[in-house]
């Protein structure tokens, strides 16, 4: 299941929840205040190993060990 971010519209608290993909906030209630007015926040991730620039410089030459010595 993926973890998604709400914020409360009445107390501004920021939580996260596990829930099945397409799920709103129905039946959620902020753990802080209570009340039910939930919004679900936008949030990105960043893995070093997706294959972008940081994973290039993170593997070795040839990404099977150490480079060999020219």
């Amino acid at each position: 299941m993926p973890l998604y971010e709400y914020q409360c519209g009445d107390c501004g608290h920021q939580f996260e929840i596990l829930q099945r993909v397409g799920e709103g906030a129905d039946g959620l209630t902020c753990p802080q205040c209570g009340r039910e007015h939930l919004e679900k926040q936008f949030s990105t991730f960043a893995s070093a190993l997706s294959g972008g620039p940081a994973a290039a410089k993170m593997a070795p030459a040839g990404g099977c060990g150490p480079g060999t010595p020219t």
